[in-house]
């Protein structure tokens, strides 16, 4: 810690910028160490396997297949182990750590080795496309300010806003981010709140109005005092809804891990069967005859056909989306879309441009537009307000900077610019008044953002600044309730016209309108259930929570902020809303691939076990028959994979 020169206030003394928990450090730093592990595993346990399949017939050949199959298959041992102590018994790890136990006694260790070598391939191939890290949490640090400019007697310092307290001053200058949360005591400024709101118009703040902790000062120098302790401030609260989002969200399971709760008690109790009620019935003890019989059946129905192929179809139908510019990040999301009953869309950047732009020109004269505009685009040709770059790029001449004569802007009104000699006021109403002295404005003003001009204190007329929808949101409702989806859902932080007037123009059956990033989450909850799917897709920091928590998340990878980006599920590259809809058709797609690859697995698996129970078939020939059913289910999952 850096000692300061003391001016008299409880903070000086001590340096706290730039400060971090230590448990937040730790959280931030990667560990791909597990997947080179896994990957070195299942390389070196293949290189061990085949040298062992090449002296096979040698005790070398025993020794190399005992080693690989504790290189592969100790991970899966383990887990079986530990479930069976939580008890979790019949699930896949049981039911291969069963059988390849069996194959072991019964002397096929070539089978137990290739069944624990194929499930890692397949396990591996899923992890590929798992993103497991928390670089979510790092992502949204960017809206958590690093420092406060604090009030101290005779000095402005600057400390970490951890330490600040409730009606302490803190100054925040422009283009600063705002640390906390407080109201305004002197100055006035337009705030730029789109990493929280998602909105991307910036508010007017005036002397006496609240700030939120995260929005970016745009203009004026504000005196700001502090309401809420950085604990309590909204960019905490959207850290922490992140990641309790996260925790709180039920985990999809896997689509083997389903099966296998119930094909395996049904494997294991038929071989249980065979190896001792036969026996029992025709000698009245067990005999090694029947107890080979059942070790063979369990062998068998080892899934080693399904713990490849499985996998492989949900890594093939990731990839399939992968060349529609969808990235899935792990085939479970692909099953759990399968579900998907109602879809929850996020508006600014993900149905709209999140860009503004001149929607309507209205003078007080007729042919007047052309003036309107042009003195609209000299009035704004300082400003770095999202209205004034609208207004100029609608111009779009080229402007001459030479006939400005002066410029001033007066945060939360407008602009006053000399152009020419001229007098040109550009703003809102307010700005209308104050400068004419008397304005009335026009009662039937349209939706949007008005924006007024008067030159020379001649009132020129208006226009309307919106943000736009994008061609691609038209019909995005009626293409989802085409593909299964029952119900589309509109969230916004826009007011209620606006919010309105876009919903009706989208179809959306729900428009939730004026909210914040904590309400969008509580009304996400509300429609979360466990008999079907809920899926949320948004692009702003604002919507990392709201996509952590959805069973499915989507996100913009284009537009889309690094935390909605890492949040979420799936990734849309493309910010085409409609593949959202692709999505659906290629998860169905993959899901029927998996029932015909268990389909023909357990076919013919049920045959040879049936021909095994009665001693027609060796267990040469059921290795066979594993083996061949394997290939042709791979073959069938690569039909997924060449889309």
């Amino acid at each position: 810690m850096a000692t300061k020169e003391s001016c008299g206030c409880d903070h000086c003394g001590i340096d706290f910028t730039g400060m971090m928990d230590q448990k937040e450090e730790v959280a931030l730093i990667e560990t791909p160490w597990k997947e080179r592990r896994s990957r070195v595993r299942i390389l070196l346990g293949a290189m061990v396997f085949a040298g062992g399949f090449l002296l096979r017939q040698t005790q070398v050949g025993m020794v190399l297949f005992i080693v690989a199959y504790v290189l592969l298959g100790y991970e899966v041992v383990l887990a079986a182990i530990r479930n069976l102590l939580k008890g979790k018994v019949f699930d896949e790890n049981f039911l291969m750590t069963l059988a390849t136990a069996g194959a072991l006694i019964i002397g096929e260790y070539p089978e137990a080795v290739a069944v624990m070598l194929f499930y890692s391939i397949g396990e591996h191939m899923q992890e590929l496309a798992v993103d497991k890290s928390k670089r979510s949490i790092r992502a949204l640090l960017t809206i958590k300010p690093d420092y406060a400019n604090l009030e101290c007697p005779g000095q402005i310092k600057k400390v970490s806003p951890e330490i600040i307290s409730v009606n302490e001053i803190i100054v925040v200058k422009p283009g600063e981010r705002i640390p906390l949360d407080g109201t305004i005591i002197e100055g006035e400024t337009t705030v730029d709140y789109a990493a929280l709101t998602g909105e991307s118009l910036p508010q007017e703040k005036l002397k006496g109005e609240q700030l939120m902790a995260g929005g970016i000062n745009l203009t004026g120098v504000l005196r700001v005092r502090v309401d809420k302790v950085s604990e309590e401030s909204t960019t905490t609260k959207i850290l922490k809804a992140v990641e309790s989002a996260s925790k709180g969200k039920a985990k999809t399971e896997d689509f083997i891990t389903k099966f296998a709760r119930y094909y395996t008690p049904l494997v294991v109790f038929l071989a249980v069967v065979i190896g001792t009620v036969p026996s029992l019935i025709q000698h009245g003890e067990l005999t090694s005859q029947w107890i080979y019989r059942g070790l063979i059946f369990l062998v068998i129905s080892c899934p080693c056909a399904l713990v490849l192929s499985i996998p492989l179809a949900y890594f093939g139908g990731i990839g399939a989306a992968s060349r529609h510019g969808i990235l899935v990040k792990g085939g479970n999301f692909l099953e759990a879309l399968v579900h998907a009953d109602r879809v929850i869309f996020d508006k600014t950047g993900t149905l709209t441009k999140g860009e503004f732009s001149v929607t309507g020109i209205y003078p007080t004269v007729e042919d007047g537009e052309n003036e309107l505009l042009y003195y609209g685009a000299y009035g704004e040709y300082y400003s770095n307000h999202p209205i004034g770059e609208a207004i100029r790029k609608s111009y779009a001449k080229n402007m001459e900077k030479t006939i400005i004569e002066d410029y001033q802007e007066h945060s939360g009104y407008g602009t006053v610019t000399w152009v020419s000699g001229k007098k040109v006021v550009v703003g809102n109403s307010r700005m209308m008044t104050k400068q004419l002295g008397h304005f009335t404005g026009n009662e039937e003003e349209p939706d949007g953002t008005v924006v007024h001009v008067a030159v020379e204190g001649k009132y020129l007329g208006f226009m309307v600044v919106e943000d736009t929808i994008k061609d691609s949101s038209y019909g995005i409702a009626k293409a989802l309730k085409a593909n299964g989806i029952s119900e589309v859902i509109l969230l916004t932080g826009d007011n209620e016209n606006t919010a309105e007037k876009i919903g009706t123009s989208l179809e959306m059956d729900v428009i939730h309108h004026s909210l914040l990033p904590g309400d969008k989450l509580s009304i996400m909850k509300t429609y979360l259930n466990r008999q079907t799917t809920t899926i949320a897709v948004g692009d702003g920091i604002n919507d990392a929570p709201l996509l952590a928590g959805a069973d499915v998340g989507f996100a913009m990878g284009g537009i889309g902020s690094d935390a909605a980006v890492e949040a979420a599920d799936v990734v849309l590259m493309t910010d085409d809303v409609n593949q959202v809809v692709k999505s659906l058709e290629i998860a169905r797609r993959t899901r029927s691939i998996v029932w015909q690859n268990i389909g023909v697995a357990l076919g013919v698996k049920g045959i040879v076990m049936v021909l095994g129970a009665f001693g027609l078939a060796s267990m040469y020939q059921a290795v066979f028959a594993d083996v061949g059913v394997a290939l042709i289910a791979v073959l069938n999952a690569t039909r997924m994979i060449k889309g």
